[in-house]
């Protein structure tokens, strides 16, 4: 974490988060231009960012373009303020942003296990349950097949979607319609893609989450910084994330 403190305590590099969190999916000209810096200035502190893990980068034809990556904020707040704080504060940390139609969120997170062990526990109903507010999550995992979420407190689906792609234990790619609410219904179908990337003795894990329409209900994907920290809580702990919003459906 000492990257994300030294990338934060920059005015600059705040300033460029609060750009990013405003309008995701930037470029370095578009984010320079508003800034009384020099390209290579700009530069320089988004690849600090990137290095800290606070912005992800895509390729988008010539374009290189800029996202903000809220998980290790909330990784900080899990560490050092959920265990003092109020019921309400974790709602108060969820970070929301836009991008031109459709919308995109792309979240990363380091996890010391191994890709198999991961692959496990996203596709595992039971372990699945432990980081993801108590949900379960029922599939055979082959190409072309559906997924159901449950939870015990719900009578119905919360969730369904179909696994596009099936590539163990480096991705997949699955289509994603939530239920639990009129107001999430209506948003339609949205993707996600969760890709594992060995390093050394640990995982880069990337969750994209897209095909969402521009200013989509945030319930759609404004957990996945609190899954994603409960995922690397339990497999390099052995525990359950305890912060209020974890427990909320458990």
């Amino acid at each position: 974490m000492d990257a994300v403190f030294k990338a934060l305590a920059d005015p600059t590099r705040r300033e460029l988060l609060d750009e990013l969190f405003r309008e995701d999916g930037q470029s370095a000209t578009a984010l320079g231009a508003r800034f009384e810096m020099t390209r290579f200035g700009i530069a320089k502190h988004l690849k600090l960012l990137e290095d800290a893990g606070l912005v992800v980068t895509r390729r988008r034809g010539r374009e290189k373009l800029h996202f903000l990556n809220p998980v290790p904020i909330r990784l900080i707040h899990d560490r050092w303020v959920s265990k003092y704080a109020e019921p309400w504060a974790a709602a108060l940390s969820d970070l929301k942003s836009r991008l031109e139609s459709p919308m995109e969120k792309i979240f990363e997170i380091y996890i010391k296990t191994t890709p198999e062990l991961l692959w496990e526990a996203i596709t595992d109903s039971d372990i699945r349950s432990k980081y993801q507010f108590g949900n379960t999550f029922t599939s055979d995992w082959t190409p072309g097949s559906r997924f159901e979420m449950h939870n015990v407190k719900a009578d119905a689906p919360l969730g369904e979607g179909e696994n596009i792609e099936v590539d163990p234990p480096r991705r997949l790619v699955q289509t994603m319609r939530a239920l639990w609410g009129e107001d999430v219904k209506a948003e339609g179908t949205s993707r996600i893609t969760w890709e594992i990337e060995p390093v050394g003795d640990s995982c880069h894990l990337t969750v994209t989450h897209d095909q969402l329409r521009e200013g989509a209900n945030d319930q759609l994907y404004g957990g996945w910084p609190m899954i994603l920290s409960g995922l690397k809580t339990w497999l390099e702990t052995g525990e359950k994330l305890t912060t209020p919003g974890s427990l909320m459906y458990a």
